[in-house]
């Protein structure tokens, strides 16, 4: 499934880093595929189902529901309480199959971006000295990164125009997450796709 709108799909996985001291830390990555914005950055030694629920719920509450979530196997991404709190809030899963990481590009693109650019680059005392530089970097990610992929704009600024854009009919009823009508000027761009 390709995400065709604004919060059509989102995509979650974990990467790891260490502190100094050499405990390791484990960061939730939270990303609509769409807009390519870095949703939630979460550092912790460990995470259980409920505590990704909690982004989750988090994040919904800022931005709404997405159609589909797409994940690997994982523990936290198969447990059943979060499987059923996903069926409950009509959220879509979509399970890449083991040991196949390009079938979540996405989050691949985006981790290569965090590992080079954020998690090569710095040192980390703790988890929550790491949450407030990956905040940082996401910050400056979404808001000031321009990327090819998006016509050298910002995830931000492409989420802004994407917001115009009416969806794919075949993709389902986008109209809870995405204004139908383009904006003025927007009408010959609606149909553009950006490529990977």
């Amino acid at each position: 499934m390709r995400a065709e709108y604004a919060d059509h799909v989102w995509t979650y996985d974990f990467v790891f880093d260490q502190t100094l001291a050499g405990t390791t830390l484990k960061i939730l990555t939270l990303t609509d595929e769409f807009t390519r914005q870095s949703l939630a950055l979460r550092v912790a030694e460990a995470f259980t189902s409920m505590e990704v629920k909690a982004v989750l719920q988090e994040v919904i509450a800022q931005r709404g529901a997405p159609g589909f979530i797409r994940s690997d196997n994982g523990s936290e991404f198969i447990a059943r309480d979060l499987g059923i709190w996903l069926a409950v809030q009509a959220i879509g899963t979509r399970f890449i199959e083991p040991g196949k990481p390009w079938q979540n590009g996405f989050a691949e693109s985006f981790h290569s971006r965090l590992r080079a650019e954020c998690l090569n680059q710095e040192v980390f005392y703790s988890a929550k000295h790491a949450q407030v530089l990956l905040d940082d970097w996401r910050a400056f990610y979404n808001a000031r990164r321009p990327h090819s992929s998006l016509g050298y704009q910002t995830p931000d600024e492409f989420a802004e125009q994407a917001r115009g854009r009416p969806a794919d009919p075949l993709c389902g009823d986008p109209t809870a997450n995405v204004a139908v009508n383009p904006s003025p000027g927007q009408e010959e761009k609606a149909n553009v796709v950006p490529l990977i």
